[in-house]
């Protein structure tokens, strides 16, 4: 009855008085209903949630009665026990010194046994090179576990046969910051990564296709801030360069065009107007483009949107 309930619910997607898909669920009264006009969509709403209150953080990690959720960045998804390497027991007492050494045993097996096959070897040398490639970057963890999904399904699928890990690991941690809309450069991935740019791009293509990742294509606006940041810009020559990449994307000026490349021309020009200029080689080396496409780039939106550069 619970699951006939439960699938009812997960059919209604939107309401179908006013088209809203801002559905709220009321516990108090077991209803579903649409917080646009009001309508309810199910008088019989099962709350699925648990039993009991908790008032802080430490009542709520005392009643509850399920483990933590599984993390993906650990080849055995963080399911599996672990054994501390504190000569303590479960009470807190110190082991005696003539049971330590059973115990290292103990631990030792434990450990070989957590990796029993190739598959499991592969994505605990994989994952920990995702760590540190990620660490390296300062990259969130929705990122990293979003790179760790991509590669496992390559796994899965078979298709790491014939390339090296740090490639296809490379290659996951660029598809993840694509996805999450943090994007980085094959350029600054593969410097951190130590592995040749064309073949991190020539891997992402081949999962980008076998995995059927639908990402779309990488705007210029989302390179500015960071951009900005690592240039010691202000706020104003933010906004400024953002209104110019609206203008030019209007225009159609950044079809089939680099996103960096737009990037840093924008920035070119909005730090000129906005009177904290750089040099056109300090926004190429932070960028990671030549100096030649700043000033294509620069002078082709210039001309199009009326903007004067004095130089």
């Amino acid at each position: 009855m619970e699951d006939e309930s439960q699938k009812k619910i997960e059919k209604i997607q939107h309401c179908p008085e006013c088209s809203s898909e801002h559905i709220s669920k009321d516990y108090h009264r077991g209803e579903l209903l649409c917080e646009n006009c009001g309508l309810v969509l199910d008088d019989e709403y099962i709350d699925d949630g648990p039993e009991w209150r908790a008032f802080d953080a430490k009542q709520r990690e005392k009643r509850a009665r399920t483990g933590a959720p599984m993390n993906y960045l650990s080849h055995d998804k963080g399911l599996s026990t672990s054994i501390s390497w504190k000569n303590k027991d479960a009470y807190g007492r110190t082991i005696p010194h003539k049971n330590r050494g059973q115990i290292y045993r103990v631990r030792k097996w434990h450990r070989r046994i957590r990796v029993s096959n190739a598959t499991e070897r592969n994505l605990a040398t994989a994952l920990r090179e995702l760590d540190r490639l990620s660490s390296k970057m300062g990259l969130p963890r929705s990122i990293r576990e979003t790179a760790a999904m991509i590669y496992r399904k390559a796994v899965e699928k078979n298709l790491i046969r014939g390339r090296s890990i740090e490639t296809v690991i490379a290659s996951s941690l660029y598809a993840g910051c694509r996805k999450c809309d943090v994007p980085r450069t094959l350029t600054e991935i593969s410097d951190v990564a130590q592995a040749d740019e064309k073949q991190i791009g020539r891997a992402y293509r081949f999962l980008s296709r076998e995995l059927q990742l639908k990402l779309l294509p990488t705007r210029p606006e989302n390179y500015i801030k960071r951009f900005c940041s690592k240039l010691d810009l202000g706020r104003n020559v933010v906004n400024k360069g953002e209104e110019i990449i609206e203008k030019a994307n209007e225009l159609g000026l950044t079809s089939g065009k680099g996103p960096t490349g737009i990037a840093a021309a924008s920035i070119y020009i909005s730090s000129i107007l906005e009177g904290e200029p750089r040099t056109q080689r300090a926004i190429a080396e932070v960028a990671g483009v030549t100096e030649v496409t700043i000033r294509n780039r620069y002078k082709e939106i210039a001309e199009e949107i009326g903007i004067t550069i004095e130089t």
